[in-house]
């Protein structure tokens, strides 16, 4: 097992891993919509859902895949009304479709709309 570190995407806020490689998976840790560089969260949820996507894609490159090898996603969002907006900056970066949960929760830290896990074949 080895640790993902990447300053391209937002440091872990807890005792947890941004994500790990294992028995061939690239297994990342849910990625909110905020920007690695300030720390700050944009806007609405189009602009968050940019950064939840570029956060796992960093995470991604970071351990030497990219989204086309991505295979199951779990989606969280504050608001279920917010569906179809997301799902329009998700599908930009997610192209290859990969399996995917997406179900909406009562709250995500720091007051977020969004937030993106995924698994990938390394």
């Amino acid at each position: 097992m080895k640790e993902i570190v990447t300053k391209n995407a937002p440091a872990a806020i807890g005792p947890y891993a941004q994500g790990y490689i294992a028995n061939g998976f690239v297994i990342t840790s849910g990625q909110l919509g905020v920007d690695p560089g300030n720390g700050e969260a944009p806007e609405g949820i189009q602009a968050q859902a940019e950064w939840s996507c570029k956060n796992v894609m960093a995470i991604l490159s970071e351990a030497g895949c990219d989204a086309s090898r991505v295979i199951k996603t779990t989606c969280f969002l504050s608001d279920m009304a917010d569906f179809a907006a997301f799902n329009e900056v998700y599908a930009k970066y997610f192209t290859s479709k990969p399996a995917r949960s997406c179900v909406a929760v009562k709250t995500l830290p720091k007051g977020l709309l969004c937030e993106i896990e995924a698994v990938a074949e390394l």
